[in-house]
C-alpha cells in the first residue's frame, strides 16, 4: 500500500504554514525542498513547517529542514517547526529524529499551529 506524500499551503496572518503528511524520504524530500523555495520566492519569509503528520523521516528529509532554516535565515526570515510531543507511537518520530543527530536545537519547535503563530514570547 502506497503512502500519500502532500505538502499543503495555508497562510495564517503573517506566517505561511505549510503542512506536511506522509513519508519525507529521498523520494520526497525534493518536493517539500521546492515548496519552501517557492513560498520564500513570494516573498513570505515567516514560514512554518507543520511536520504532525510526518510518520518517516530519513537523512535526505533532515537535510531539507536545515536546507530550509539556512534559506529562511538568509533572508533574515523565521522558520518554525510543528513536532507534537505526543504522537502515533511515543512522540513524534521526526522529532526523535532530529533529536538522535542532535540537531534539534538548532529548530524552533512548537507543538501546534497555534502555538506556532502566536507572535507572544514562550514561557519558559
Amino acid at each position: 500500500m502506497a503512502v500519500a506524500f502532500k505538502v499543503t499551503g495555508v497562510e495564517r496572518g503573517q506566517w505561511s504554514v505549510l503542512g506536511v503528511s506522509g513519508e519525507l524520504d529521498l523520494m520526497t524530500s525534493p518536493v517539500l525542498r521546492q515548496r519552501v523555495h517557492d513560498a520564500v520566492a513570494e516573498g513570505h519569509h515567516s514560514l512554518v513547517l507543520d511536520l504532525s503528520d510526518v510518520f518517516f523521516c530519513d537523512s535526505s528529509g533532515v537535510g531539507v529542514l536545515i536546507a530550509a532554516r539556512r534559506l529562511i535565515r538568509s533572508c533574515q526570515g523565521r522558520l518554525r517547526l510543528i513536532l507534537p510531543a505526543q504522537g502515533a507511537v511515543d512522540g513524534s518520530h521526526v522529532n526523535r529524529v532530529l533529536g538522535a543527530l542532535g540537531v534539534r536545537r538548532l529548530f524552533d519547535v512548537y507543538p501546534d499551529v497555534a502555538a506556532a503563530v502566536d507572535d507572544e514570547p514562550l514561557s519558559a
